[in-house]
């Protein structure tokens, strides 16, 4: 599945590579999750060329 940089990002530093695997793994998955959610929502109203860090340390860490 192709996504922009900025939301590329974004999934990595909310979920481990693990909870992709197992829970996250569809579009509809990702779209579901709350912080995704919000996430969408804000960069929805950039233009596509728009870039931002992450802010990341968002996922639990272990």
């Amino acid at each position: 599945m192709r996504v922009h940089q900025i939301c590329h990002n974004e999934i990595h530093a909310t979920f481990t590579e693990a909870e992709l695997a197992r829970d996250y793994n569809t579009p509809e998955a990702l779209r579901a999750h709350p912080r995704m959610q919000r996430f969408l929502s804000w960069v929805a109203k950039r233009p596509p060329t728009f870039h931002a860090r992450s802010s990341g340390g968002r996922r639990k860490k272990r």
